[in-house]
């Protein structure tokens, strides 16, 4: 039995890629308007919550300020993330994998427990007998696949042009198209930050093993 479905192996390398595009590429946007508000409307910097710092060529796409051309990417790339993810979650429930890998128990919420996943984490002993993710996992992964990910499409949809005047109650539920462009500027960051920690996570735990499972499959352990 594989340990990693051909589902599972094609959507996280497609998710990667469009991570990575509509990351830089939202970047490249950033720069267009550095600042971010609460509520509908916001235009005078004095009334903004954050200012983001301009973001240098090589970590935006394309590599030189051009908003259309951000823009361009951003949606061309939003579509196979947002079916994907789609396509994703109902092959988990479909197949229970989501139930039966990503599902966390009362036991596992216990301070006690997690607190020794955590020690062993810092030991960096990442060992689960007895299942294919130990908590720390299950809930990293349920908060990207079940709020993150779905969070950045569901505010992207709401500060686009394009589809807010066909959607309002879609803006009015993140409390205003700034608001929505404000969370999603955050989830973004959220995943990024996930982004990271997994690649440093695959590099500490046996990388070589770890790609061609992602790549080949695997074996399941028993």
């Amino acid at each position: 039995m594989k340990r990693h479905s051909l589902l599972t192996r094609l959507w996280h390398w497609l998710n990667a890629l469009c991570v990575i595009v509509l990351f830089m590429s939202g970047l490249n946007i950033s720069n267009a308007h550095r600042y971010l508000y609460w509520g509908n409307y916001g235009f005078d910097p004095a009334d903004a919550w954050l200012v983001v710092p301009r973001f240098p060529g090589w970590m935006t796409i394309p590599g030189y300020y051009d908003l259309a051309g951000a823009r361009g990417w951003h949606m061309l790339i939003a579509w196979p993330f947002a079916l994907g993810l789609l396509a994703m979650w109902i092959a988990m429930l479909l197949s229970r994998h989501f139930w039966r890998d990503l599902r966390t128990t009362c036991a596992e919420w216990k301070p006690a427990a997690i607190w020794r996943d955590i020690v062993q984490h810092m030991k960096l002993d990442f060992s689960h007998p007895g299942a294919k993710y130990n908590f720390l996992q299950k809930l990293a992964y349920g908060l990207v696949l079940g709020v993150f990910l779905p969070l950045m499409i569901f505010t992207g949809m709401a500060i686009s042009p394009g589809l807010e005047p066909a959607a309002p109650w879609l803006v009015e539920i993140f409390g205003g198209r700034q608001s929505a462009r404000s969370i999603h500027f955050i989830v973004a960051w959220g995943t990024c930050a996930f982004f990271l920690v997994h690649i440093a996570l695959v590099l500490l735990s046996g990388p070589v093993g770890q790609l061609r499972d992602m790549i080949t499959g695997g074996r399941r352990e028993a």
